[in-house]
């Protein structure tokens, strides 16, 4: 009975398609592990949306960097030369001669020949005083020259008379040496008068002013009819010697050696003029001399260059900067000087390779005329000279003039 009764319950509930609910513990594990694949299934999205984004950024900071701005810069090839070492001072342009005329007779001028700032030759007629006193006291003297002259002449004529008449027993010893004396006595008073007309004349010569040296001269002191007198020491004309010219700079006793040796190797050596900006090279001569002392208080020498000055470009006591040549570096690398830059006490260079920049560090030496010698950069690379705050390391670089060694100037435009 009990048997036949469970399969018939049985039959009942397959034929009803009624389940009895789950127990609530089963229901709670469901709703655990379906939020924990969720958040998992969230995380997996966020995870991938950042990823992606990051790849996104790296990607398009490589394509920014790979189309990076070119740069427009001008550029110098370096070469390889000589360059001087120079010693550079200030320098005052000295004349060789100057001659400050005065007045050595007295009287009333005539006339004044030159003209302000005129160049006169040697000889040249320059002021002229009125003569006459002076040729009055000259004829006076050759007058008293004159007399004397036929005085001896006369006792000397007697001298004669005597000494026939004392060979003859005509007249005593006695009148015979006196006569001898007179004519001495007038042989003095003969070469005095003879110096009196040479001082005359000499004064008289006065009276006519010529130029000493050849030179340019000064502004006009002064006038026709001015009265001078010889011992005022009136300056009434000034004349300086400018061609040539010289050119006195001192430099310190330390550099003395140096120079002293480059002299008696080469006998000479080269000294340039510049003009007060040092942008300007006003003339080129050679040392003449070196001074014989070193001055104590500054611990200087002076030193004298010789100038030709054909063009007149050095004025009397003008203020230049001399730079004197004491050596010659051979065989060296040289580069425009504005195309070294500097980063505290590192020196560098952009080398510019198949239009990419890079830096290149260099030793730096002697600098002239705007070209240096520098370490570190092989003749006929290619440098940049302009752009410096646009370059950077990798930077596409576009030429935009090629600047001359001989003119490095030309490489200042940017």
């Amino acid at each position: 009975m009990s048997g036949v009764a469970d399969k018939s319950d049985v039959h009942h509930i397959g034929a009803g398609h009624q389940l009895s609910p789950p127990p609530p513990w089963y229901r709670q594990r469901w709703v655990l592990w379906t939020s924990l694949l969720l958040l998992l299934l969230l995380a997996v999205i966020v995870f991938a949306v950042i990823h992606n984004n990051d790849a996104k950024a790296a990607a398009a900071k490589r394509a920014l960097a790979a189309v990076k701005p070119s740069v427009s810069a001008t550029v110098a090839t370096a070469k390889k030369g000589s360059i001087g070492i120079y010693l550079d001072a200030i320098g005052t342009v000295t004349p060789v001669y100057t001659a400050s005329i005065t007045a050595q007779a007295s009287g009333v001028l005539t006339s004044v020949h030159y003209s302000e700032g005129q160049f006169v030759q040697k000889g040249a007629a320059l002021i002229d005083i009125d003569r006459r006193p002076y040729q009055a006291q000259l004829m006076q003297a050759e007058g008293a020259l004159e007399r004397d002259t036929n005085i001896l002449a006369q006792a000397q004529m007697d001298l004669g008379r005597y000494r026939t008449a004392w060979a003859g027993n005509g007249i005593n010893k006695q009148l015979l040496d006196d006569q001898e004396k007179i004519v001495l006595q007038d042989q003095g008073t003969v070469k005095n008068d003879q110096g009196t007309v040479n001082y005359d004349r000499v004064q008289l010569s006065y009276c006519h002013i010529s130029a000493p040296i050849a030179g340019r001269v000064g502004l006009r002191l002064v006038d026709p009819g001015n009265v001078v007198q010889e011992s005022a020491g009136t300056v009434l004309v000034v004349i300086t010697q400018v061609q040539p010219i010289t050119v006195i700079f001192t430099l310190p006793e330390d550099s003395l050696a140096q120079v002293q040796a480059r002299m008696r190797k080469m006998h000479t050596l080269p000294v340039e003029a510049w003009d007060h900006a040092q942008t300007t090279k006003i003339a080129s001569g050679k040392l003449q001399t070196i001074d014989n002392q070193i001055d104590t208080t500054t611990g200087t020498v002076k030193l004298r260059a010789l100038f030709d000055n054909k063009n007149g470009a050095l004025f009397p006591n003008q203020f230049v900067n001399t730079r004197l040549l004491v050596n010659t570096l051979d065989g060296v690398t040289l580069v425009p000087t504005n195309a070294i830059q500097h980063n505290g006490q590192v020196a560098f260079l952009y080398v510019v390779t198949n239009g990419t920049a890079s830096v290149r560090n260099i030793t730096t030496g002697v600098a002239d005329a705007g070209m240096t010698a520098v370490q570190g950069v092989n003749p006929g690379e290619v440098v940049a000279t302009s752009s410096f705050d646009k370059l950077q390391p990798e930077s596409k670089v576009v030429v935009s003039k090629q600047a001359s060694l001989a003119n490095p100037a030309e490489s200042n435009t940017p």
